[in-house]
């Protein structure tokens, strides 16, 4: 349970029996509804600008917001958030990049947005510190819920069970 490791030994407890019992996937899908809509980058942009219009107005914007099929795999990350700088001239040009794994085109809408959130977050706080969390609580105030339902997600798929939510669903 590589993905619950930091949180209590009670309630890891309760994970693995939910686990044994098979009720781990039941209890998701009680818990959360269908698929989102957003399957494509131009959509994913459209949202995650949204959103950041929202909180974020003075942020600078962003060059580009994708789904990736690489990035849990090789990168072991379900988001990243990139800057790319370039001479253009004398100027230096800065270019931020937000990239999703495609993993997320297929769960509940508030799995999306929590991590979006995340990722925009640190378009103004780098670390994952105390700032960090509060402005994604003010973004998302269920954050911390959703990021452990997520985990839980990914300790069922990693288990062996199966995708609870598809875009043919």
């Amino acid at each position: 349970m590589k993905y619950l490791g930091a949180y209590p030994a009670a309630l890891r407890a309760q994970v693995e029996q939910l686990m044994a019992q098979g009720r781990l996937g039941d209890w998701l899908l009680k818990r959360y509804g269908g698929v989102h809509g957003i399957r494509t980058d131009r959509a994913l942009y459209d949202y995650v600008s949204g959103l950041k219009s929202a909180f974020l107005r003075n942020a600078e914007p962003l060059a580009k917001v994708a789904f990736d099929n690489k990035l849990h795999v090789i990168r072991n990350a379900l988001g990243t958030h990139t800057t790319i700088s370039r001479v253009q001239g004398s100027k230096l040009k800065a270019k931020r990049e937000i990239r999703v794994a495609s993993l997320f085109k297929e769960v509940p809408i508030e799995w999306l947005r929590m991590i979006v959130v995340h990722e925009l977050a640190h378009t103004k706080e780098r670390e994952h510190d105390k700032a960090f969390y509060q402005l994604c609580t003010h973004m998302e105030p269920d954050y911390h819920q959703l990021e452990f339902d997520l985990r839980l997600y990914l300790t069922h798929l990693e288990s062996g069970g199966p995708a609870l939510w598809s875009a043919a669903a």
